[in-house]
């Protein structure tokens, strides 16, 4: 039987076909901090303290909110591209349906508890009456668009799935591009203060996602995505809410370390508090070019276990893996080069900088211990095994722990890298201990 050309094309595994779908995503985060300096650089052009306060409270408590349904993206690309994979158009509509009614519940159930949410929120991170009152106004104003802030997770997810990561790209530029110049019109043209900064996001996630939904429109050329018997089948609903479940500890564990890894540095003083707290920046910069090869992979292995083939698997792994190192030796050697200068751009205060340079080599080494824990998490979001995601974080989570334990007395700072250090490398090794047993339920998941 002569093979399928066009079946043929979409199941070669190449580093053209890997770049293809990893450069949006890679490009797409570049936008994402050039946003955060413009509603900071808007709002202190008003000449008061208090609304860049306001602004910067009501956003992270905002984005974490937001954050617990990550899991949406994550889930979805799984889910998705295994059925894309399998050659199931029915399945790849509904579980965008699927995503999406999660993603509406779930905005809804925020805007319903919103008065609770806020409270206790500002009693976590009390602020000044201004800035609490101000604070106030942006939240109340922003958790209107909660549900279409959600389903950009759902839709991005879904587009990830079926390599249409160039969507991503313009979803989140024009997104970003939208909120940039509405912050300008609104602060600096209208006046509106830092409610105009909340408008502005809210018309910009709006936007975002209708834009989201247009390039998702293949999912609803079908009727599947309103096969309302299909959407809400018990197995299929069981199955998403088990995966998301485990996702959600997996990424609720992550965000304890990160959160406590602030915390605890700022027992050693301002000084390491802020020379941690740049250096964690060069973390992140890593991490947003390594999300483009970890979805790539994400949506290669969940193709690669729809088909069925676990040689698929073993090649979607080595292609995006290579890309993957090549990122971070390449952040490894650029920290190792120009750490004292991204050091001095980012912190002008002398001791600030010096204390940041003793603890510069820890940052060096952290992409190159992160590498494996990275990628793993994509190649195993993939493939949909969320409960070992959830059981080898918590194996990182007690290292990490225990590390913190018994080096802290002894290293302080040094203790405390060294102890996240140790938590990527524990789960990069679990994680590929158990990649075999992955590996060969592949043949079996077609």
């Amino acid at each position: 039987m002569t093979p399928d050309p066009v079946s043929s094309a979409r199941d070669e595994i190449s580093h053209r076909r890997v770049l293809k779908i990893a450069l949006p995503i890679v490009l797409s985060n570049a936008t994402v901090p050039i946003l955060g300096a413009v509603d900071v650089g808007v709002v202190g052009q008003m000449g008061e303290a208090a609304p860049i306060g306001a602004v910067a409270l009501g956003a992270i408590i905002l984005s974490t909110i937001y954050w617990i349904f990550g899991f949406l993206r994550m889930g979805t690309v799984g889910l998705v591209g295994q059925a894309e994979g399998a050659g199931d158009k029915a399945e790849v509509s509904a579980w965008l349906t699927r995503a999406l009614v999660v993603a509406l519940a779930g905005g809804v159930l925020l805007i319903i508890s919103q008065p609770l949410i806020f409270w206790s929120a500002l009693r976590l991170a009390p602020a000044s009456d201004e800035v609490e009152s101000l604070a106030r106004q942006y939240l109340a104003i922003r958790i209107w668009t909660a549900p279409a802030a959600i389903a950009v997770f759902a839709l991005t997810g879904w587009l990830v799935a079926m390599e249409k990561t160039a969507g991503v790209f313009w979803v989140q530029l024009t997104m970003n591009g939208v909120n940039v110049v509405l912050d300008l019109v609104f602060v600096l043209v209208l006046d509106w203060g830092v409610p105009g900064v909340a408008a502005a996001t809210v018309i910009a996630e709006i936007t975002g996602c209708a834009l989201g939904l247009w390039f998702c429109r293949a999912a609803f050329k079908r009727p599947d995505w309103r096969d309302w018997p299909r959407i809400f089948d018990r197995t299929k609903l069981i199955r998403m809410a088990l995966l998301n479940t485990d996702i959600f500890l997996r990424s609720l564990m992550l965000m304890i370390i990160f959160s406590s890894f602030v915390f605890i540095g700022a027992r050693f003083g301002d000084v390491t508090l802020a020379a941690n707290e740049v250096l964690i920046q060069f973390m992140y910069i890593t991490a947003y070019a390594m999300d483009g090869f970890a979805f790539t992979a994400e949506t290669l292995i969940a193709r690669a276990y729809g088909l069925g083939k676990r040689s698929h698997v073993r090649r979607s792994v080595i292609v995006t893996s290579f890309w993957g190192m090549v990122v971070c030796v390449t952040a490894a050697l650029g920290f190792a080069l120009a750490g004292g200068w991204i050091i001095d751009v980012m912190a002008k205060d002398a001791d600030v900088q010096r204390v940041a340079r003793e603890f510069l080599p820890y940052m060096i080494a952290a992409p190159i211990v992160g590498c494996a824990a990275w990628m793993l998490d994509g190649i195993f979001i993939g493939a949909t095994r969320g409960r070992d995601m959830r059981n080898m974080m918590a194996l990182s989570f007690a290292s990490y722990w225990l590390a913190i334990l018994v080096l802290l007395p002894i290293w302080g700072n040094h203790g405390l890298w060294v102890a996240l250090l140790i938590s990527f490398a524990v789960r990069g090794l679990t994680l590929g201990a158990r990649y075999p047993a992955l590996e060969r339920h592949a043949s079996k998941a077609g």
